[in-house]
């Protein structure tokens, strides 16, 4: 191992150099993430050398300490978390290079990552939002529609602007989606959001879609394919004429699907199925969120033709 040779002295210099060799030579590290490992370690050098300690010679003690000192400068948590990272991998390196025999990280866990809650609206203001949408207006349909999907089956925005005619099994009433990694799945879909949508088709056979688009089921006013932008616009601006005040968005949308049907009781794995979650982690930060009337939401999530 050649980085021993180098590293008899063990100044702090020398076993950083070593590591940085170590993280591009063996770990294939790119440049931004060796220099940001590296960046890391500073912190970790700095507070040593202010006490002549030498590498070899850092314990849990040690570590804990530090540690306490970056939350003291105010470092936000998930940034000390990175930090963790890039050390635990420098003494890994050390006990690899047989410099040490036992990590000082060895009984030191890393804290878990706050996750930022989602922005979700209630139920009365996906009502208010749906209700303000002209229906006279040209495109009333096609907007009621489009925000019908995203919140009735939980869609993202890129898989509503792929939806074609044969992904929609109107007597099934479900969706076929196609999601992230072209990964395919089934999404129920109620009969009022289907009972909206089918307004909108009425509509679109009078449409002339462009060459490319003639399976496309949501088009702009020239027939072609609706953009990401046009989406965030329509329901940005849907959401604004109801006089929401918090910035709406078309994963707005989604998180209160999600947060609805949870709150409501609904299978946390039937939820991540209908998201097309890969993980079931990523479903479980809206059992995160406050659970108020149980057993309510789903009815009202099917938006009852009474209701309006």
């Amino acid at each position: 191992m050649y980085f021993c040779d180098i590293m008899d002295k063990m100044s702090w210099e020398i076993a950083l150099l070593a590591y940085r060799d170590y993280l591009i030579l063996e770990r294939r590290m790119s440049k931004n993430s060796t220099e940001a490992y590296l960046r890391d370690m500073a912190h970790l050098r700095g507070y040593a050398e202010a006490q002549n300690i030498l590498p070899q010679s850092l314990t849990q003690n040690d570590i804990e300490n530090f540690l306490a000192s970056l939350h003291d400068k105010s470092l936000s948590r998930n940034s000390i978390i990175r930090m963790m990272s890039g050390i635990r991998g420098f003494f890994n390196f050390l006990l690899y290079s047989d410099k040490i025999d036992s990590s000082p990280f060895e009984l030191i866990e890393t804290p878990k990552t706050h996750r930022k809650l989602p922005d979700t609206l209630s139920y009365n203001d996906i009502v208010n939002i749906f209700t303000s949408i002209d229906l006279s207006d040209p495109l009333g349909h096609r907007n009621r529609a489009i925000l019908e999907v995203l919140y009735g089956c939980g869609v993202r925005v890129s898989e509503l602007t792929e939806l074609r005619m044969n992904d929609i099994f109107e007597d099934e009433e479900v969706l076929r989606v196609v999601g992230k990694g072209d990964k395919q799945r089934l999404t129920p879909i109620s009969s009022t959001t289907l009972r909206y949508l089918k307004l909108y088709l009425e509509q679109r056979r009078a449409m002339k879609p462009k060459k490319d688009c003639g399976d496309v089921v949501f088009l702009n006013r020239r027939g072609g394919k609706l953009s990401r932008v046009m989406i965030f616009n329509i329901v940005r601006d849907t959401a604004a004429k109801a006089g929401i005040t918090k910035e709406v968005h078309p994963h707005t949308l989604r998180h209160s699907f999600a947060t609805h049907l949870v709150e409501g009781g609904a299978d946390i794995r039937a939820v991540q199925q209908m998201l097309g979650h890969s993980s079931i982690t990523t479903t479980e930060i809206y059992t995160h969120i406050s659970i108020s009337e149980l057993r309510k939401a789903v009815e009202l999530l099917r938006l009852e033709d009474a209701t309006f």
